[in-house]
Parts: structure tokens; C-alpha cells; sequence
């Protein structure tokens, strides 16, 4: 059984808005006729949804839990009804890990636009990895350790991770071996599938480093700190590829001094690989993977 949609509805305005009135008013309904739907709604599941207090109204742990669910349900209606109604057809959607999307999808993506015009892209990246079960995303690009099951999981690209920083930092602080490296600001990248720990037991036998100046859960931002020379980045030459080709940023040593991973992942139901949008999708990334 389903609950009624203006219900969901309710909920989901007066979750977003922390406010029955703000929320009325977005619906274009009465406060007293909003509180009525949302009382059907907790009627309903048996459970309330919502906190009153003198302070206003919060969640309560169990709306919480629903809306996360909910609030993406109600967000695939709204967006496939808008395509129907203004005659977009052809629509895939891709999420991406945010690095992956910001420095190595997006300076490309406009290749697929000019080599599909049929198919309308919609793109959007999150930590968060896509529910499939609620039926927004038809590819979601991931980043970590691929433990996915019953989805099909491929990696896109093998990449070097090795320390990166400026010209001028290396140069100031004068660089030369792994030694160096303990002498001067480390970034740690919190999310990276190599830490500095794994780089210095691969090509050292120091101690491995225990305090980092700075400390970041996004690549892009770690990167960017490295070129406002703040620090030795330990990142992927190929998401910082133009870093590098800039000169923005180099490498600090040798590039054979680095560790090879497979750390982005496209995963999709099986299901989707059978739509025409997402086949031409998955075949022109492939053609892209080979460059740097």
C-alpha cells in the first residue's frame, strides 16, 4: 500500500522548510490543512513524523529516516513528469563522485554532448553514493573500494597516485629525497585510497609521517591546496591531470615513485545497461579512459 501523495507531499515541503506555514503556503494550502495531511500521513505508518516545540518543528529520527527515502521518490516523479511535459525524451542521468565529475568529467563532457545530441544529460555529484532503488540515476560513478553487490561494477581508469606540489614549493623547500618530505607540510586527502602511510612503506623505509598540516575530503580541494603551496599533495596524476598540464602543479619525484590504483568505479543495475542512452554513455567513457 501507498500513502496518499498530497500526504508525501506535505511532509516533504514542511521537512524541507522547517515551517507548516512556509510549507502551506508553497503548497498553496491552509496550515490547519497541511497539519490534517501530515497527521493522515503518521496515521498512516504508525509513527510521528515530526517533533513540535515551542522552538518550532524538527524531525523526529523516524522522518528523518523516511524522508531520505521519500524526498528522492517524490524528486524522480517531479523530474519525469517535467521531461514528459516539455517533451524531453532521451534523458540519462549520471551522478558522479565530486572530484571525478569537477576536474576529470567535466573538461570533457561537452565531447558527449557534441557526439550525441539526442540525449539530454543530466549530471550531478555527491559523496553520497545514488540509491538505484529510487529510481533518479541511471550510472553512478564511485569512488573507494568497490563492494557493490548486485550491481555491476567496472573501473575506469588506472591511476598513478604520487606526490604532487608547486614548482616553487619544491624548489623553495628543496625537495630532493623521501627524507625531505618529513620536513615540511604534508596534505592528507582523508578519503584517498592511498594515504601517505602506504607511500612510505612502498618506496621508504622511514617513519611513516603522524601529523599532516592540512586535511581535506575532496581531491580537488587538496589540490588546490598544494597550489597555493601549502603543502605535498599525495593525489592521482590522472585526476590532476591538468594541474599538471598547466604547471600549476608537478611531481615531486620520479613518476615510477608511484602506487597504481583502481579507484573509480561505474556501477549501474544490469537492468540499465539495456537502455540505449546508457550504452552510448558507458561506450563513449571508454574512448575517453585512455587519455591522461
Amino acid at each position: 500500500m501507498l500513502p496518499p501523495l498530497p500526504s508525501l507531499q506535505a511532509f516533504e515541503a514542511i521537512a524541507r522548510r522547517r515551517s507548516f506555514a512556509l510549507a502551506a503556503a508553497e503548497l498553496h494550502l491552509t496550515p490547519s490543512a497541511v497539519s490534517h495531511q501530515v497527521a493522515r500521513l503518521e496515521d498512516f505508518l504508525g509513527v510521528k513524523l515530526f517533533e513540535r516545540s515551542s522552538r518550532g518543528v524538527k524531525l523526529s529520527p523516524a522522518g528523518e529516516a523516511y524522508l531520505l527515502r521519500v524526498a528522492g521518490a517524490l524528486g524522480a516523479i517531479g523530474t519525469a513528469t517535467d521531461d514528459l511535459r516539455q517533451g524531453v525524451r532521451n534523458t540519462l542521468y549520471v551522478h558522479a563522485s565530486p572530484s571525478f565529475a569537477s576536474l576529470w568529467l567535466m573538461p570533457r563532457i561537452g565531447q558527449f554532448a557534441q557526439a550525441h545530441p539526442g540525449v539530454s544529460l543530466f549530471l550531478s555529484a555527491s559523496h553520497l553514493h545514488s540509491d538505484f532503488e529510487l529510481g533518479q540515476v541511471d550510472i553512478d560513478i564511485r569512488y573507494g573500494v568497490p563492494a557493490w553487490p548486485q550491481l555491476v561494477v567496472k573501473p575506469v581508469f588506472r591511476e598513478p597516485i604520487m606526490p604532487l606540489a608547486s614548482a616553487a614549493f619544491i624548489e623553495r623547500h628543496q625537495i630532493r629525497t623521501p627524507a625531505d618530505l618529513l620536513q615540511v607540510p604534508l596534505i592528507q586527502s582523508t578519503v584517498g585510497v592511498v594515504q601517505w602511510a602506504d607511500w612510505f612503506a612502498t618506496f621508504t623505509e622511514l617513519k611513516k609521517p603522524e601529523r599532516f598540516a592540512l586535511r581535506f575530503d575532496r581531491a580537488m580541494m587538496a589540490l588546490d591546496a598544494a597550489v597555493q603551496g601549502l603543502g605535498v599533495a599525495l593525489e592521482s596524476t590522472v585526476i590532476g591531470s591538468s594541474y599538471l598540464e598547466s604547471g600549476r602543479l608537478m611531481r615531486v619525484f620520479d613518476p615510477a615513485w608511484h602506487i597504481p590504483v583502481q579507484g573509480h568505479f561505474v556501477v549501474y543495475p544490469e537492468r540499465h545497461g539495456y537502455r540505449s542512452e546508457v550504452a552510448q554513455f558507458l561506450e563513449w567513457l571508454n574512448t575517453q579512459v585512455g587519455e591522461p
